[in-house]
């Protein structure tokens, strides 16, 4: 049987994820997996659109939500026999376009941020894992539009088994690797 608890937590107060961390720790002991998808995508017609804004916003949203997390579960991951931690990004950060350069950019600062976790957990029997996606989709997102082709869109079942497949793997094969889920 596997019980679930809920707790709404402020991703960006520092404090607040620290707390949710010490909580799980002090009720279930150990922590084997946290996955980061916390999303968010603003772009411009052209790169001279780029709006600041927009960049503030994904910085909050996609950078100091993972860095709040990252930092409050790295203890109890390192701790862990067999811990996953998993940020979903987008081929954006491999290859921008002129319009997307904050979505971008924010991505490509999210990932190297995981890689230094990974290089902090290398050695343990955890691992961080960056899983690359295009956009997702769902069964609701196909029957509300079923003509539309969703190409390159990665499945959220897809995505759920390839996160699940992550524990089937040693460690230190998945560790600071960045999995295509997108072919």
């Amino acid at each position: 049987m596997i019980a679930v608890d809920k707790e709404d937590v402020d991703l960006l107060d520092r404090t607040a994820v620290q707390g949710l961390a010490d909580w799980i720790e002090r009720d279930h002991g150990r922590v084997d997996g946290v996955v980061h998808l916390v999303g968010g995508w603003r772009g411009a017609g052209s790169f001279a659109e780029t709006s600041l804004d927009d960049w503030d916003l994904l910085h909050d949203l996609l950078i100091r939500t993972l860095q709040n997390v990252s930092l409050a579960f790295e203890p109890l991951l390192r701790d862990s026999d067999n811990g996953r931690f998993v940020i979903v990004s987008a081929k954006a950060a491999e290859r921008p376009s002129a319009g997307g350069a904050a979505y971008a950019a924010a991505k490509a600062a999210a990932e190297a941020w995981t890689l230094s976790l990974a290089d902090a957990l290398s050695g343990t029997g955890s691992a961080a894992t960056i899983l690359v996606v295009k956009a997702l989709v769902n069964d609701a997102m196909r029957a509300e539009k079923p003509d539309a082709k969703f190409a390159g869109f990665t499945d959220v079942h897809d995505l759920a088994a390839a996160i699940g497949g992550l524990y089937d793997r040693p460690a230190a094969e998945v560790n600071g690797t960045r999995l295509d889920l997108t072919a």
